[in-house]
């Protein structure tokens, strides 16, 4: 009970429906100006879709400069294990590593997998295409939403998110269990856990020893998200803009990023893409718990119009909308791919 008050006392936790209800208005009134529903095609018009629904990871991952992101492979549905593991040799790409769905939700279905027996495990479950990943080294992770209008040669960042992963500290005493259930945030994320760690949770931890839950700034998986836009700087946005420029029609979206220190970061330096996200991208920052709804709502309002200028400007280059029968299709199938990876 007192977890349920906390997620309806806390907006972050709202239902996804609940939270843009009033932006649906907005849509529509800019689906009336464009003339078609599914006017976000045209706002990255080399990612599928613009990045909105049914886009493939390694298909973005193709479109970045390799030195960027982390060795990739793609693991078609029911891939032999030994098919697998062979790829994973070639690429030499060591335990342990990240797997998560091609087509993903919101983080479900992302895994950090220390040994065969628990890749074999995935395989088996997997019902759809997946990654195999390099695990990247760095410790810290933002998410930088980037925004050019086609005009423009340079772009801007519109807003940073720092992420607080699932950690727990010991005192010497309570066990992983205590620890988590002394946060709402953690507790939320207790069947997870539980299925994940067993009786692993039930293990003291000694005094200052730090255990990271869940290794992935998801908000969904537990992360705590922080409004970290005072790091805009001139120099940070000079080097989103140097990798930008090197992604083909590339104009709206978010960098999920990890790094070693913001200083190496401005720098261009000491960083690994963990994914680009396309026209379906939020302004995380938002779910900074300081921030009130209706800064939620503003903000969500002002990139949905980046995104619909930015479209409307690509369609008057050539770059089509998709017709509703191709977009209602597309939009099927990225339910059905939903209720896999929720299932999953």
């Amino acid at each position: 009970m007192k977890l349920f008050f906390h997620k309806i006392t806390n907006w972050e936790y709202w239902p996804f429906q609940v939270l843009y209800f009033p932006i649906y208005f907005l849509w529509g009134y800019y689906a009336i100006r464009a003339k078609s529903i599914f006017f976000f095609n045209a706002s990255n018009p080399t990612i599928k879709n613009g990045g909105f629904m049914m886009e493939s990871k390694k298909a973005i991952y193709d479109l970045l400069p390799k030195k960027y992101y982390p060795k990739t492979i793609l693991i078609r549905e029911q891939t032999d294990l030994s098919q697998i593991v062979n790829k994973v040799v070639e690429q030499e790409i060591c335990f342990p590593l990240i797997v998560k769905p091609d087509i993903g939700l919101r983080g479900s279905g992302v895994k950090k997998i220390k040994t065969i027996s628990e890749l074999k495990i995935y395989v088996e479950k997997a019902n759809f295409d997946f990654l195999v990943q390099d695990l990247i080294p760095y410790q810290n992770e933002v998410g930088i939403f980037y925004v050019r209008h086609p005009h423009e040669k340079e772009g801007r960042i519109t807003g940073i998110v720092a992420k607080e992963f699932l950690i727990v500290k010991g005192d010497g005493v309570s066990s992983i269990e205590d620890l988590i259930r002394k946060t709402p945030r953690f507790m939320l994320q207790w069947d997870n856990l539980q299925e994940e760690y067993g009786d692993g949770l039930k293990r003291v931890l000694t005094k200052e020893e730090e255990i990271n839950l869940v290794p992935f700034g998801n908000h969904a998986r537990g992360a705590k998200f922080l409004d970290a836009s005072n790091l805009i700087s001139e120099k940070l946005t000079q080097t989103i803009n140097e990798v930008s420029a090197q992604i083909p029609e590339f104009y709206f979206g978010r960098f999920d990023i990890m790094y070693n220190s913001i200083e190496e970061l401005e720098r261009g330096e000491n960083f690994q893409i963990v994914e680009l996200n396309g026209a379906a991208s939020e302004p995380t920052h938002i779910y900074d718990p300081k921030h009130s709804v209706w800064f939620a709502w503003k903000e969500l309002a002002r990139h949905i119009t980046y995104m619909y200028e930015i479209s409307v400007a690509n369609h008057k280059r050539g770059f089509p909308y998709l017709t509703h029968k191709v977009g209602m299709h597309q939009y099927r199938l990225h339910l059905a791919q939903n209720n896999k990876i929720l299932n999953f």
